[in-house]
């Protein structure tokens, strides 16, 4: 099975998020990660698989999800007005994986920022 790093975890992720790991920490993609998202949201996965590496580099909003304590990461596609997240988990081992893809409704996505779920970020600075 074949893996590779698609990107880092940056300082400013860390600092938004109040999370316990250490900057440049290693965001893996796997086969199985991504057999899973092909599955799941095969459509999603087309049309933005190009760009995993680069939401996970320059999110615009990043959460964590309490329900399976994965990190998330939110870009806005301005051409199509899509929020594309990209859900990352910690594996047994420690090691982090993008686990999946898929488009986000715009109007939760402005419930979960007016909430403070969704924090934005500022990852170009």
């Amino acid at each position: 099975m074949s893996q590779r790093i698609i990107a880092r975890i940056s300082a400013a992720v860390i600092t938004t998020l109040s999370l316990e790991c250490n900057p440049g920490e290693p965001i893996y993609l796997g086969d199985s990660n991504i057999d899973h998202m092909k599955d799941r949201h095969p459509v999603d996965y087309e049309r933005y698989h190009a760009y995993i590496g680069r939401i996970l580099s320059s999110p615009d909003y990043v959460a964590i999800n309490e329900k399976n304590n994965s990190l998330e990461y939110v870009k806005e596609f301005k051409i199509d007005g899509a929020f594309v997240k990209v859900a990352v988990r910690v594996s047994q081992s420690g090691r982090y994986f993008a686990r999946s893809m898929y488009t986000l409704n715009a109007n939760r996505v402005q419930n979960f920022i007016s909430k403070g779920t969704l924090k934005r970020i500022d990852s170009h600075g």
